[in-house]
């Protein structure tokens, strides 16, 4: 079921997440490393947004940021007109707990719990009630109704990364974060990974901002934005794969030049 009504497409102009110059500071003095140097970046809502850069250009100290798993130095990180920088150490856990999901490349699943279990349990954790029609939905579109009595160990890699996603999307959060989540699946299963990934944005609205160092996993998005020393270096709308090389080549050739 589509919901591109009136209404989603101008939430789709609001944003769920923003990095105003954002600098993270690892270590002191001449061990210093600035991860972030002042970026910048807007996640509109309701929209599929990948982040790129070549290693070391910040994008997972960036994703860390925007979704509240650690502090900046300098700067402001929002979640919708919420201030991260304003938040006590709890209120942060109970932000990500109620408001932001997670899909990781190593799916992070409870291996003594049932994929039932997994999925239900950001709710049992946030001391609500599991929204088992919504639930069911998820379910029902990831393939998972015949392995819900599983166990993590009992399944393949790419059912786990559906449970992660389900369990990730069960409490309808304002933004979902994923790690470079096809990183541990085959060609086949990651492909159909990230199908479901552009579909939770397109047809169930959700915000999702996706770290992937794969062109082909990156084309999915709506739009992919570019990293490099800590700072965003572009942005590419509608992207596809050698569009998405051509640009990383761009980025990574003055760095090359450099060690020469």
């Amino acid at each position: 079921m589509s919901i591109d009504t009136a209404a989603t497409r101008a939430a789709q102009t609001t944003a769920a997440a923003e990095a105003r110059d954002v600098v993270k500071v690892y270590g002191r003095g001449d061990t210093a490393v600035r991860a972030l140097d002042g970026a910048t970046l807007s996640i509109p809502a309701g929209r599929f947004t990948a982040v790129m850069g070549p290693s070391g250009s910040g994008k997972s100290t960036l994703m860390h940021a925007l979704a509240g798993l650690d502090t900046v130095d300098g700067g402001q990180v929002l979640i919708g007109d919420t201030d991260l920088g304003r938040l006590s150490e709890r209120q942060r856990t109970l932000l990500r707990r109620e408001r932001v999901g997670f899909v990781f490349q190593g799916f992070n699943l409870v291996p003594t719990l049932t994929a039932e279990e997994n999925i239900a349990l950001p709710a049992a954790l946030a001391g609500r009630r599991a929204d088992r029609a919504w639930i069911g939905e998820l379910v029902a579109m990831l393939g998972l109704a015949d392995r819900l009595r599983h166990r993590p160990g009992e399944l393949s890699g790419g059912q786990q990364q559906r449970v992660a996603v389900a369990r990730a999307l069960a409490t309808r959060p304002q933004i979902v974060f994923a790690d470079e989540p096809t990183g541990n699946l085959d060609s086949r299963a990651g492909e159909a990974l990230l199908g479901f990934l552009r579909h939770a944005a397109h047809g169930l609205g959700q915000t999702i901002v996706m770290v992937t160092h794969d062109a082909g996993a990156a084309a999915y998005a709506d739009r992919v934005v570019f990293l490099a020393d800590g700072r965003v270096a572009g942005e590419l709308p509608d992207p596809d794969v050698p569009a998405v090389l051509s640009r990383m080549a761009d980025i990574t050739a003055p760095a090359t030049r450099k060690g020469k």
